[in-house]
């Protein structure tokens, strides 16, 4: 019994012995594996990184680029300021036609319109006639003399491709009486182009501005048309005077002037910024005249990407006049935008030569214009069949 005991136990010994062998040789085989699949995939990844970044490093060096000229380009790219804004036009162009809209213009307008909405139709021009919440006079003696009241007007839009609107803000007070009387009166005529913009006299640039920039996202046209509500005008000798200088881009039409810079305070056009235009008595740069001026599609597409950075002037036609200098704007001196009232608008319609507006200089309108302007239009209007006749 004990050899067999101690015979057993050798046995057993040795088969434990090979047992624990083959589990040695097993562990370390699935330990070397285990090991290699976990080292694998991290050199894959680092790798697959590493290519990335010296691809990266390759695009720069083939543009020639340090990565902070990237950067630089790319605010170049995203700015609308000075960067080239002359530029964007025919980008914005391209965009007003395909959706009707600019996107930069500030509309705030009550009035919903079909161009409002996919391809927009093509306009001659858009006559803003600025006014003020205390014109009501004027505005119906505008009515009753040179523009086209009614289904009239609606035929002038349809058939000559002409807009015309009373241009006007809000009051201070947004909704207030003043407010509540102009939107009475448009629901009587319909004849408003209302702003995001609060009147005031000495916000007549802002104004200025805020209109091109909304009419240019509102109506796609040929010109944009700026004219006081003081003013007698012959709307078919306007267009066919425009027509003339339909295929310049940039053109800036108007009765073109240098009036003394203006330093004193409490005089009539001070301008507080007269130290920028060199030594007392100095005269401004050419701009047109207030009363009325006209200006390209570009330019009021230029005005409009640029409002936040165009600065203004005292005076509204002197801003505009600043806004295009140092720009390839041709100034056209046209001197039948400022025609005087009669005797010397009637003479020249005799002569043939009729004039576009006609005002007092005094005045810088007509004088009293809500009584004497029937008077201008009797004796120096073109006559209704003249607008009606005309092939723009």
């Amino acid at each position: 019994m004990t050899w067999k005991s101690r015979g057993e136990q050798p046995s057993r010994s040795v088969v434990s012995q090979k047992w624990a062998l083959f589990l040695c040789l097993g562990s370390f085989s699935a330990g070397m594996l285990f090991t290699n699949r976990m080292w694998t995939i991290p050199e894959a990844k680092g790798l697959e990184r590493t290519r990335a970044v010296e691809g990266k490093k390759l695009n720069l060096v083939s543009e020639g680029c340090h990565p902070r000229i990237l950067q630089e380009k790319e605010v170049k790219r995203d700015s609308k300021g000075f960067s080239g804004p002359l530029d964007d036009l025919a980008a914005a162009r391209a965009a007003q036609e395909s959706t009707g809209g600019d996107a930069h213009a500030p509309v705030s307008q009550d009035v919903k319109t079909p161009e409002s909405y996919g391809k927009r139709r093509r306009y001659l021009m858009v006559v803003g006639i600025n006014t003020a919440f205390s014109s009501r006079k004027r505005r119906d003696s505008v009515r009753a003399t040179w523009m086209p009241q009614g289904e009239k007007r609606k035929k002038l839009e349809e058939e000559k491709g002409i807009i015309i609107r009373f241009v006007i803000g809000h009051g201070a007070t947004s909704g207030g009486i003043l407010d509540r009387a102009i939107e009475a009166e448009d629901r009587k005529h319909g004849d408003f182009l209302r702003l995001d913009h609060v009147e005031g006299y000495l916000e007549l640039s802002a104004k200025t501005k805020t209109y091109f920039a909304t009419a240019v996202n509102l109506w796609d046209a040929d010109f944009y048309i700026k004219v006081d509500d003081d003013v007698h005008v012959n709307i078919a000798t306007l267009g066919q005077t425009l027509v003339r200088h339909r295929s310049k881009p940039l053109v800036y039409i108007g009765c073109m002037k240098s009036g003394p810079v203006l330093s004193q305070k409490g005089v009539r056009y001070h301008e507080p910024e007269y130290w920028k235009f060199g030594e007392a008595g100095n005269k401004y740069f050419r701009h047109a005249t207030g009363q009325l001026y006209a200006i390209s599609k570009d330019l009021a597409t230029y005005i409009s990407l640029n409002q936040q950075v165009l600065h203004k002037y005292a005076n509204e036609d002197v801003s505009l006049g600043a806004w295009f200098i140092g720009l390839d704007v041709e100034h056209i001196d046209d001197r039948r935008l400022c025609c005087g009232t009669p005797p010397d608008c009637e003479w020249k319609a005799q002569a043939g030569n009729a004039c576009v507006a006609s005002f007092d200089w005094s005045c810088s309108g007509i004088c009293r214009s809500a009584e004497r302007i029937k008077e201008v239009h009797r004796r120096c209007g073109e006559g209704e069949n003249a607008l009606w006749r005309a092939s723009f």
